[in-house]
């Protein structure tokens, strides 16, 4: 009989600098370091640090933790960094990722109204991947909701598995807010499945990313069936702490999303011994 064995895929889990606001982009880099993180994705927004690409290298060398993935400026706040442009944010975002090292650019679809580039959004991410190594993920995203109200704020879809990506990013908050199957869309993404943000939600209107494990979304079972077929992607922890009394308390949570990552990435399976 074959003894049950611990494999641990060579995923690496990676704190998005989004996690620690209010606070800055270089103390998450700070606390990153601090509690064991493998590296970081940072979240390119207001933070005049967050779009300083020597000022990230800096901090990356500075703490000793590498940045693993770029999240290209696609938020409403950030409408005016890195241009108006959203195609010149993605060059902007790719050259980061190039001079960083980082392996990945997260990319949520357009906007609806953001009518010509949603239009040329799938073509366009396509001939970009085929220019670079750095993997352009899309993520998946929601329908906006008011009451019983829902808007279709996303184009081509929310949901990215209805198009031809190279490449994907599943945010299991979005999928909580979208009210889809996380297993599923995982399913469907397949083996094009490159990227995770992982955090947890209770299918709230609201996106809430909360710490994984307290919500109602299979943030256990992904990461368990990530370890079973040798996902090499990275692990993003991308959570929400704004509601946090202290810095302390902070810190806590972001400890606790990375153990429970670390233990559900941790599979039992039989492999054979010599």
């Amino acid at each position: 009989m074959a003894e049950p064995v611990v494999r641990i895929p060579d995923a690496k889990v990676a704190l998005s600098t989004a996690s620690v606001y209010p606070e800055s982009t270089a103390t998450a880099f700070e606390i990153a370091a601090r509690l064991g993180y493998d590296g970081v994705e940072v979240m390119v927004w207001t933070d005049p640090v967050s779009q300083d690409i020597e000022a990230l290298r800096r901090l990356s060398d500075y703490h000793q933790i590498p940045i693993l993935a770029v999240h290209a400026p696609c938020l409403l706040i950030t409408q005016r960094v890195w241009s108006t442009d959203p195609w010149v944010k993605l060059q902007r975002a790719q050259a980061a990722a190039e001079k960083l090292g980082a392996s990945t650019v997260v990319v949520h679809p357009p906007f609806r109204w953001q009518r010509q580039y949603a239009r040329d959004f799938v073509s366009g991410i396509w001939r970009m991947a085929n220019e670079t190594d750095v993997r352009f993920a899309v993520e998946n995203m929601y329908p906006w909701r008011y009451r019983d109200r829902e808007m279709l704020a996303y184009a081509p879809d929310w949901d990215v598995t209805k198009e031809d990506y190279r490449h994907f990013t599943i945010d299991l908050s979005h999928s909580a807010t979208a009210r889809s199957d996380a297993m599923q869309l995982a399913d469907r993404m397949g083996d094009r499945l490159g990227h995770v943000h992982l955090a947890d939600g209770r299918g709230s209107a609201k996106d809430e990313h909360l710490v994984p494990g307290r919500g109602t979304q299979p943030c256990a079972e992904l990461l368990e069936r990530l370890a079973l077929t040798g996902f090499d992607g990275h692990v993003v922890i991308e959570v929400n702490t704004r509601r946090a009394m202290s810095s302390a308390e902070r810190e806590a949570d972001l400890a606790e999303a990375l153990a429970f990552t670390r233990l559900h990435l941790a599979s039992a399976v039989k492999v054979p011994r010599p």
